[in-house]
């Protein structure tokens, strides 16, 4: 089987354009290779989420969602690594491996699980970017579940996404 394939658009460039605030991290950069502390099992890793921690959004935000999002995976859709919803506007950082803050909740990811899910490229792909954005709402709470996909939250959330601001790591299975 061949992973040939051409790389895929930032998803962000497809969507309608909102201003953005800092993101930085003590554990991931922008072009960087994470270290495997961020990498599922499966491929070494320790599967933990890096620290995060976020400024300069507007004031009206009244919460926070937060996701990781590979679209580079060899899917057609795709991988959600991450997906943390109704974080309160008190909250401006995560710490590395965090759980999710109190009022919020994550949504099941593609591994099939409600928590951060490591980077585990396919052995031999190139260097996948993972989009860790954390996304500055409108509202106390998103109108949905712990039930529903990664799709749905971010269906909900293009009606309420007044800013965001994006760390693009990469990770390669060497």
């Amino acid at each position: 089987m061949s992973l040939e394939r051409p790389v895929p658009p930032d998803p962000y460039d497809l969507l309608p354009t909102v201003p953005a605030f800092t993101l930085t991290s003590d554990d991931v950069r922008d072009g960087e290779q994470m270290a495997d502390t961020f990498a599922d099992p499966s491929v070494g890793g320790a599967g933990k989420s890096p620290q995060l921690s976020w400024s300069g959004f507007p004031d009206s935000t009244k919460s926070f969602v937060i996701t990781c999002y590979d679209p580079d995976a060899p899917t057609h859709s795709g991988f959600w690594h991450w997906v943390l919803v109704n974080v309160p506007v008190t909250v401006t950082s995560l710490e590395q491996g965090a759980l999710p803050p109190a009022g919020s909740f994550a949504v099941r990811n593609d591994y099939g699980t409600k928590e951060y899910g490591g980077a585990a490229p396919p052995q031999g792909d190139f260097p996948h970017r993972y989009l860790f954005t954390v996304h500055a709402v409108d509202v106390e709470q998103l109108d949905v579940t712990p039930d529903v996909s990664p799709a749905v939250v971010s269906f909900n959330l293009t009606f309420h996404d007044l800013a965001r601001a994006v760390i693009r790591p990469t990770y390669q299975v060497k």
